[in-house]
Order: C-alpha cells, then sequence, then structure tokens
C-alpha cells in the first residue's frame, strides 16, 4: 500500500487568508428527514449541534476501544502522541469503516443534504492528567473549505465528562458567523492554537457529556472546546468530518474526502479507497 499524503491539522493563518471562503451558518432545510426528528433538526438549526446520539452498543463500542488501544500503543511507540492519529481513514480500514457508516451518514445527510461528503478523521485523546485543554474554537477557522456547510460527529471512545474534559458549547454561536480570535500562548497548554475571547457572550454553555458509543454533532461555526483531564481517566473521541458535495477544498484537502450518499456531480473529491491495512 502506498502511503497516504500527510495534510496540515492547522493550516497557517496566512494560507487560509488567501482563499476566499464563504463562512456563514446554512441551516438544515430539509422538511422530512430520514433519521433524526424534528426536534434535533432544531437543535441543530437554533442551537449548532445535536446530542446525545446512539451509534455503537455497549459491546461494539468495547471492540473499538480495544481496537484503539493497541493503535494508540503503536503511535506511542513509534514516537507520536495521543493527538497524532489524524487523517486516520486514509491509513487504516477501521476508521474508514466508521466515518462511512451508514448510520452515522444517514444523520449527516438529514443535516447536509442527499449529497455527503466524508473527509476527516481524527481520534483526540486526553490521557489521564495530561493537563492540556481545547480553547474555545470555531472548526471553520482551520479548514480550507467553502462554503462552510459541514459538521463534527464526535465519537466517544471512552465515557466523556466533566471531570475527564469533555467538549463543551457555546449553543447559537454559529449564527455569529466567523469569529475574530487570536493565537494561544505555548503556556496556556491548549491542544490548538486559536483562541476566542469572550464566548459566553455569544450564548450559554452547554456540557457535551457522552457514554462511550453515543455521538454529537456541531455545526463548523459552532464555538465549542474542553477542559484539561486532571482525572485518572482517560478520555477518547473520535472526530468524524463531513460536507455538503458542493463544498470546495483547498491546499489539496479534497483528495481525502470520499462520497458517502449521493454523487460528487463535479468530481471534485478525490475518492480515496478503504485502506488495506487495519
Amino acid at each position: 500500500m502506498s502511503a497516504s499524503p500527510d495534510f496540515k491539522i492547522t493550516p497557517d493563518d496566512n494560507e487560509l487568508a488567501d482563499i476566499p471562503r464563504d463562512l456563514k451558518f446554512h441551516p438544515a432545510a430539509t422538511s422530512s428527514p430520514a433519521v433524526l426528528n424534528e426536534e434535533q433538526i432544531r437543535s441543530y438549526n437554533d442551537d449548532g449541534y445535536i446530542k446525545p446520539i446512539d451509534i455503537y452498543s455497549t459491546a461494539e463500542i468495547a471492540e473499538i476501544r480495544d481496537y484503539f488501544d493497541g493503535l494508540l500503543e503503536k503511535t506511542l511507540a513509534a514516537g507520536g502522541n495521543s493527538y497524532s492519529i489524524s487523517t486516520a481513514h486514509m491509513k487504516y480500514g477501521r476508521v474508514y469503516d466508521m466515518l462511512t457508516n451508514k448510520v452515522i451518514v444517514d444523520c449527516v445527510a438529514d443535516l447536509l443534504g442527499d449529497d455527503v461528503i466524508a473527509w476527516g478523521s481524527h481520534f483526540f485523546c486526553k490521557m489521564p492528567g495530561d493537563g492540556k485543554d481545547v480553547a474555545w474554537h470555531q472548526d471553520a477557522s482551520y479548514w480550507p473549505l467553502s462554503p462552510s456547510k459541514a459538521v463534527t460527529v464526535w465519537l466517544a471512545i471512552d465515557d466523556a465528562d466533566v471531570e475527564n474534559g469533555c467538549m463543551k458549547f457555546i449553543a447559537g454561536s454559529q449564527h455569529s458567523g466567523h469569529l475574530t480570535y487570536h493565537k494561544s500562548d505555548p503556556g496556556d497548554h491548549s491542544v490548538l492554537d486559536q483562541v476566542v475571547e469572550n464566548p459566553e457572550q455569544y450564548g450559554p454553555v452547554v456540557i457535551d457529556d457522552l457514554k462511550a458509543g453515543q455521538a454529537s454533532i456541531h455545526n463548523d461555526l459552532l464555538l465549542h472546546g474542553s477542559d484539561a483531564n486532571h482525572s485518572n481517566r482517560r478520555r477518547c473521541g473520535l472526530t468524524l468530518r463531513y460536507a455538503a458535495a458542493e463544498v470546495r477544498a483547498a491546499m489539496g484537502w479534497n483528495a481525502k474526502g470520499l462520497v458517502v450518499r449521493g454523487t460528487d456531480a463535479a468530481g471534485h473529491w478525490g475518492n480515496p479507497p478503504r485502506p488495506t491495512a487495519e
């Protein structure tokens, strides 16, 4: 198997500034969702997120957790860290299978429409007591995508709660569009390098606590972050990224997107095959 290309997790601001992007909220427009209910669609359109959604059974997520344990062990032995496993669907068949899981794609299609691209997969694993937080940010800030018709499915591999640093949202903040941010200081011990100040001015804080096997879905303009894990328990989540097929990706990011529902009429996305490595 040939090596999959590497992509920057967080492109430079100067690179992104040169890319014309439509960064405004596009609500779900479906009048007859297939799997989500009207309250979930309302939550997404009004508040920017849906939670929780049952995806995997207790037995299924236990198997996935065992798989991730082995993947993490290999990553650490190779000199990586618990945040290093990114664009994983282009390297590991098991992650490709989770990204293309019909249960997840059905939910996403109710939000993005009939033509859906799956393009990202990244394990965010906070080890016990690792002390790193994720500052308040918007996913759209980091992505060379336009228009901003994209969502993240955050799948809990471990139970995620306040004690071990679960995610949190600013409800409704997606309606404020793309927000001003500044670079974080290295002393902030943040996993990401951007910070949006005074997030509570954009809406109330909502805790995204999930049981292993559950997921939440949030819009790419929704402010979110997480506190450090000071507990003695790990907190691992797999972020799965999706966009409407009409979205265009710069910086070669279209190479990692595959059609998971409908068509890509323009042939913009790369449609990488399932990796043979598990």
